[in-house]
């Protein structure tokens, strides 16, 4: 018997939820949403940082700016990278909190 009680969300609310998990979930996405939850950076610094080539890193944040996770604003020939909104903050926040519960 099932409870009319319970909804499940809708269809595009479901496939946009998906999409962000999936950002999260590829390790290279990670560790760059990791880096601009610290501060925002060019290009360049976070491929520095996590030792990829420009390329590979333009690609991840490609699909980061696609799913909301990251904007980025120009600076004459410099473009920087920081999470979209306070929203992404608090889930590295929240999660950072969970792995180092005891």
């Amino acid at each position: 018997m099932m409870d009319n009680d319970l909804n499940l969300p809708s269809k595009e609310e479901t496939e946009a939820s998906v999409q962000i998990f999936k950002a999260f979930g590829n390790e290279t996405r990670y560790k760059i949403l990791y880096l601009l939850f610290e501060k925002q950076l060019t290009v360049n610094e976070i491929t520095k940082a996590i030792g990829m080539t420009q390329s590979a890193v333009s690609h991840q944040l490609k699909i980061l700016r696609q799913t909301g996770l990251v904007s980025s604003t120009r600076d004459g020939q410099h473009v920087y990278y920081t999470l979209a909104d306070n929203h992404i903050i608090m889930i590295f926040k929240q999660v950072k909190e969970h792995i180092n519960e005891d």
